[in-house]
């Protein structure tokens, strides 16, 4: 299945991890950083990357919230069958530390994963596992 993990700049090395440890079990990751060469038409290939991925991990934090990319890239999960039911939230920090006016409705809604840095292991776990779950 590949994954595309949608994140801003503040949360990258969260990115970074998540993107090893998916690897890692079988699962092929589209990460920005990895996949744009300089001079690539940056939107161009963020657009065929979300087509091509069956599968979206969004990186909820305050800075993510204010991000009108994230924010597209939720819309389109949102609205393509093949990511039905495989878009997963992972909340950076407390779920609480957002403000309910900034959280988009759906991921209020939307069993999350809660990320801190304690249990980090255990976390990247529980991604894979939800992926593998709807695989």
């Amino acid at each position: 299945m590949k994954v595309f993990i949608s994140y801003v700049n503040d949360d990258r090395e969260l990115a970074r991890k998540l993107s090893r440890s998916l690897e890692a079990v079988g699962f092929e990751v589209w990460l920005d950083e990895n996949n744009i060469l300089p001079g690539d038409n940056w939107a161009e290939k963020v657009s065929q990357a979300l087509r091509d991925s069956e599968a979206m991990v969004v990186l909820v934090s305050p800075a993510a919230m204010e991000s009108k990319w994230v924010r597209s890239e939720i819309e389109f999960a949102l609205g393509a069958k093949e990511y039905r039911g495989r878009l997963v939230p992972v909340f950076v920090g407390p779920r609480n530390s957002i403000p309910q006016d900034k959280l988009p409705w759906i991921l209020r809604r939307l069993k999350g994963i809660e990320w801190t840095d304690q249990a980090e292991e255990e976390r990247l776990r529980e991604v894979a596992e939800v992926l593998a779950a709807t695989n």
